[in-house]
């Protein structure tokens, strides 16, 4: 079975607070897609690596992963992530339908290692659907009106991570149902497991551990956790 990676590099980054795309901000001589990009192409367990940027920045993306053998093709994103999300799937299904799984990858999480990676492809072979979690150490409570209304059970608790792992026919079916939906868009998935969840609620997501290395990059200090992350596993 062939195995694509998805690189999801769309998206404004509004939170971080920078002029410029979240996506090309440097971290240790590599922007944030590059290390994605790279951290899939050094794996074995994947065939291919498919970069989804936003177009102002697509042939920026191209050039900075230009040397990576496994990238495949860059393409334009749409306005949301699931958008962008569509848009490599109907790539895949025009260049490599059959029997092929597909990985799902934030680029604002760029320190993804191999052990995560060769867990979500090896999960495949036995689930149509993988997600990556990390366990909740806080006490979660549900809130409304400023009230805490209770308690939810910590142990059932997860935080989602990417990539997230797919049979290509699965997830494609998936969003072929929530573009029929016309509700969709008022209310729409935060991820892809999301997707499969509310549209295939009879396919069950494998729950594969994460790291907590496996950072989103979401505001400009979480690029300064990241640089230490990567400091202390060098030293």
């Amino acid at each position: 079975m062939r195995t694509v990676a998805v690189v999801l590099a769309g998206g404004s980054g509004t939170r971080f607070g920078s002029a410029g795309p979240k996506q090309l901000h440097l971290l240790a001589g590599r922007n944030l897609i590059e290390h994605c990009v790279r951290a899939f192409d050094q794996s074995q367990a994947i065939d291919d690596v498919l970069v989804v940027a936003t177009p102002d920045i697509g042939e920026q993306v191209r050039t900075s992963v230009s040397a990576y053998r496994k990238v495949a093709d860059v393409i334009h994103g749409g306005a949301t992530r699931t958008d962008s999300t569509r848009q490599a799937l109907g790539w895949l299904n025009a260049k490599m339908p059959g029997d092929t799984s597909v990985l799902l990858h934030d680029a604002a999480r760029p320190l993804l290692d191999q052990r995560t990676i060769a867990d979500c492809v090896a999960a495949l072979d036995r689930f149509d659907a993988v997600g990556v979690v990390v366990p909740c150490s806080d006490t979660i409570v549900e809130v409304a009106d400023g009230v805490m209304r209770r308690v939810l059970l910590r142990e059932t608790l997860a935080r989602c991570q990417t990539p997230q792992g797919f049979r290509l026919s699965v997830i494609s079916a998936a969003y072929q149902l929530a573009g029929a939906d016309s509700s969709f868009d008022e209310m729409p998935a935060t991820d892809d497991c999301g997707v499969v969840l509310r549209y295939l609620p009879d396919v069950p997501i494998a729950a594969i551990a994460g790291s907590e290395r496996n950072i989103k990059i979401t505001y400009a200090a979480d690029l300064t956790v990241a640089a230490a992350l990567l400091d202390s596993a060098d030293a």
